[in-house]
């Protein structure tokens, strides 16, 4: 997640810098050809361009709005983690009641949902094939720490479960929904020993439920994309839109009186495109919420700020620092 007050203008120039040269290459040659041959064809009547211009900016208008509500909705159900997180420390603190072994007994429960959280997180960070690939997306995950792999969820259960659970959980498929499954077991078994009462543990039960849910959706948008024949078509519009943008761009700017006019369709088409292209791409990087890139969630950062929340719940001391701004930038993952 960006952090700052707003991109800067050189900012978003460099973002889009290769489709501003590319337009700038080609409406120069589109220039330069109605200039020196004369060729009448060579413009086309700026109405059946503006027509698709206009048509565009619905397109880009509804694909943009189908986006921000896929980006709003991971963080508001991150939000309900963060929330239901916090109830289920204060319930672990406050129901497990046992005097020979009551703080490690908590400490279990809880050290256990931030396997959790963090498992989540990783496996939210998996790539998929509709998310960016390239170099410079790769290059981003590896700047800012978002390139999760085996060793990473090695790595929690390591750090928050015994060695015999890390072991299960790592032979299964969706090893986040089998931490909340021994997260249930476990409960059961502290139920049948008379450490959690009986309605004690039904609350805490409806948290594990309401873990479930909260995973559910953030899976549903992890795994299903932004409609692929949306993002097609979108992507063909834009391209036809280019296309014919200088051609009516040299019709506007012809002059018989002043024919060095016919330059200015240079920077009209740069500009006029650049504002399509530059909103096609604020939507493009924010349909996909969880890819680990700029503009993405900040599930990571989010994770450690709960895990420090609910651990100094149980007095805990020996906690992890805060995730800031990856150093040199103005964006927290």
């Amino acid at each position: 997640m960006y952090q700052g007050y707003r991109f800067s203008f050189r900012a978003s120039v460099w973002w889009t810098r290769h489709s501003i040269v590319f337009t700038t290459v080609y409406a120069s040659a589109v220039a330069c050809l109605a200039f020196f041959s004369g060729w009448s064809w060579v413009a086309l009547p700026w109405q059946p361009v503006g027509l698709i211009g206009v048509a565009l900016a619905f397109y880009l208008g509804f694909k943009n709005n189908s986006a921000y509500d896929r980006l709003w909705e991971a963080r508001k159900i991150w939000g309900g983690i963060v929330n239901a997180s916090r109830s289920f420390a204060v319930m672990a603190r406050d129901f497990v009641h046992s005097e020979e072994d009551g703080d490690a007994l908590r400490k279990e429960l809880v050290h256990r949902h931030v396997a959790w959280l963090h498992m989540l997180t990783v496996e939210l960070r998996k790539i998929t094939p509709w998310e960016h690939q390239g170099a410079p997306s790769t290059a981003s995950r590896e700047r800012f720490g978002t390139a999760m792999t085996e060793a990473d969820a090695e790595q929690v259960l390591a750090e928050y479960v015994s060695e015999d659970e890390a072991e299960y959980i790592l032979s299964k498929g969706n090893r986040s929904s089998h931490l909340l499954s021994a997260q249930s077991r476990r409960m059961m078994e502290l139920r049948e020993a008379g450490i959690i009462d009986h309605f004690r543990h039904l609350a805490m039960q409806e948290l594990i439920t309401e873990f479930y849910t909260l995973q559910g959706k953030a899976e549903r948008i992890k795994k299903f994309p932004l409609p692929r024949q949306w993002v097609s078509a979108n992507a063909y519009c834009v391209a036809i839109f280019l296309a014919l943008l200088p051609f009516g761009m040299v019709d506007a700017f012809r002059s018989a009186e002043e024919p060095w006019t016919i330059f200015l369709a240079i920077p009209g088409t740069v500009v006029c495109f650049w504002i399509f292209w530059l909103m096609d791409r604020v939507g493009e990087y924010s349909e996909n919420p969880f890819e680990g890139l700029a503009n993405d969630v900040p599930i990571r950062s989010m994770a450690r700020g709960i895990e420090i929340d609910i651990r100094q719940m149980l007095d805990e001391t020996d906690l992890p620092p805060k995730r800031g701004v990856v150093e040199g930038t103005d964006v927290v993952v």
